[in-house]
């Protein structure tokens, strides 16, 4: 080791995190799997070999494991796993037992599991790429409270649950005051919600056999304020940044950094998009012109309509007329020229519509008539009763006997 590197390894050591954590935040390795590959020789720091893992390293420290260099610490994220039955909470089991870690998604990365659930039980298991997070999660002092749904064999009361409500302690060992709710009782076996805000190892199985019950299904359905949900097993889904931001209370910076889209890319979040000009909404010079010859157009068509087809005093409206009609249209509606009239008479016979005295008959004239008359004649001059047609009568003819 040269005299610069000891020098750089020396300042290293007296600032920065420990260099098993950072390898481990880029996603490398767990800490103690990096501590056996310092063992080994196989991590550099700044081109010198590390001896031991006693060392703290900073952003400037170029870091190097099995010759490649070692990336910049991911963001924190936040995983929901729906853990299923007969898996066991574990990197690597001794009896040779599936870990969770066997059936996880291959696109997702190194994480780790916050909390435990033995190897009968299922439901939620939180999973996060920060051990910081990780150990924040599992203190008793944080207070979430972890909720979970358990079948027993028996036919429990509200006062089988007393003990367990005031805190009991079992083998020597003392578990804090439970929250125990019976939901129903089914047959031979009894399903009760159970909330805990500790976790130790088999801490409900152990409870509920102090009070004679036994437990033959066990499922954590929420673990503060994160939910199962409808999630299936063997599924996991990630919990959006701001969310576990608000309710880890981290630094908008830690958490929101950087994402990783479904196409590998890193995009900065805090980052804004370049400018763009926005588009203008204004037309232009040729448009202006266009719009005006259009307007002045559509001015003259509609005065045009307007003009065609209207009386004297007509209102401006398309189809019938409402005004009053021209005195040209009046005059020949009052009469014709020969004293006939149209349409139906009005009046007495041989009088004009209007009821005064008339020189010419009402009725049929001597002479040719100019016109046949719209509608019935009031009468005749030949004495012939009104009202009696004499043409062909309409409708069905009569019987010689009913004429």
């Amino acid at each position: 080791m040269t005299k610069d590197s000891k020098d750089k390894t020396t300042t290293s050591a007296t600032a920065g995190d420990r260099i098993a954590k950072v390898i481990a935040r880029a996603g490398v390795a767990s800490r103690r799997d990096v501590e056996r590959m310092i063992e080994e020789g196989r991590v550099y720091v700044n081109g010198s070999k590390v001896e031991r893992a006693a060392l703290n390293v900073t952003a400037a420290d170029r870091i190097t494991v099995d010759g490649k260099q070692v990336g910049e610490p991911d963001a924190p994220r936040l995983w929901l796993y729906h853990k299923p039955a007969g898996l066991v909470t574990s990197d690597r089991d001794e009896k040779g037992r599936k870990t969770i870690y066997d059936e996880m998604p291959e696109d997702l990365p190194r994480v780790l599991a916050i909390g435990r659930l033995d190897i009968n039980s299922e439901g939620l298991l939180l999973l996060t790429n920060d051990g910081g997070i990780k150990r924040k999660l599992e203190l008793p002092s944080t207070g979430w409270l972890r909720r979970y749904r358990v079948r027993v064999n028996g036919r429990p009361t509200e006062d089988t649950f007393a003990p367990l409500r005031n805190g009991v302690i079992v083998d020597g060992e003392k578990y804090q005051a439970m929250q125990v709710t019976i939901d129903r009782q089914q047959g031979a076996n009894a399903w009760l919600t159970v909330g805990l805000r500790e976790g130790k190892n088999r801490e409900i199985r152990r409870a509920m056999q102090d009070v004679g019950l036994t437990v033959n299904r066990l499922i954590r359905i929420s673990y503060g304020p994160f939910q199962l949900g409808d999630l299936k097993q063997g599924e996991v889904e990630e919990i959006r940044r701001k969310v576990m931001r608000d309710q880890l209370g981290l630094d908008a910076g830690a958490a929101d950094d950087s994402a990783t889209t479904s196409k590998g890319k890193t995009v900065k979040r805090g980052e804004r998009p370049p400018h763009k000009e926005p588009i203008s909404r204004k037309p232009s010079e040729q448009g202006r012109t266009r719009n005006m010859a259009r307007s002045e157009a559509e001015r003259k068509a509609k005065a045009k309509v307007e003009s065609m087809g209207r009386g004297k005093g007509a209102t401006k409206t398309f189809g019938k007329q409402h005004g009053r009609p021209d005195r040209a249209e009046a005059d020949m509606y009052d009469e014709r020229e020969d004293g006939w009239s149209y349409g139906k008479p009005k009046g007495r016979p041989g009088t004009k519509q209007t009821g005064r005295p008339v020189s010419k008959p009402a009725g049929r004239p001597t002479s040719k008539p100019a016109g046949k008359s719209f509608g019935r004649p009031a009468g005749s001059s030949t004495g012939k009763p009104a009202g009696r047609p004499s043409g062909k009568p309409f409708g069905k003819p009569r019987g010689p006997n009913n004429r």
